[in-house]
């Protein structure tokens, strides 16, 4: 992983602190705090990247879509065909977390 070279006290203080975070509302302040504007757009347009390649939408809908340029499509594209399965953890235990939610309201 590329993110060994990373690996230690720091990296883990941040990842402890993101997994303590209780809901929405915490990880809105929280990375108000942490990030720039421009970071967290980032970080969740990558998601998204990664959530509508996985779902099988072409490079021109993706782009058009979330104003990705290619070259960041083809790196999430990169990652998700050669990398830890990290977008597909996470973009799965979001998509069951909905699920349940709309099976609990019905």
């Amino acid at each position: 992983m590329q993110i060994d070279k990373l690996r230690g006290k720091e990296l883990d203080q941040l990842f402890e602190a993101i997994l303590s975070l209780n809901d929405l509302e915490e990880c809105y302040q929280f990375f108000d705090d942490l990030c720039t504007m421009n970071e967290i757009q980032s970080l969740a347009q990558r998601l998204e990247v990664a959530r509508m390649l996985m779902g099988g939408d072409t490079y021109q809908r993706i782009e058009r879509d979330t104003g990705a340029s290619t070259a960041t499509i083809s790196r999430v594209k990169r990652c998700i065909n050669y990398g830890n399965d990290g977008y597909k953890f996470a973009l799965d235990r979001v998509a069951e977390q909905y699920r349940e939610e709309q099976n609990q309201s019905e």
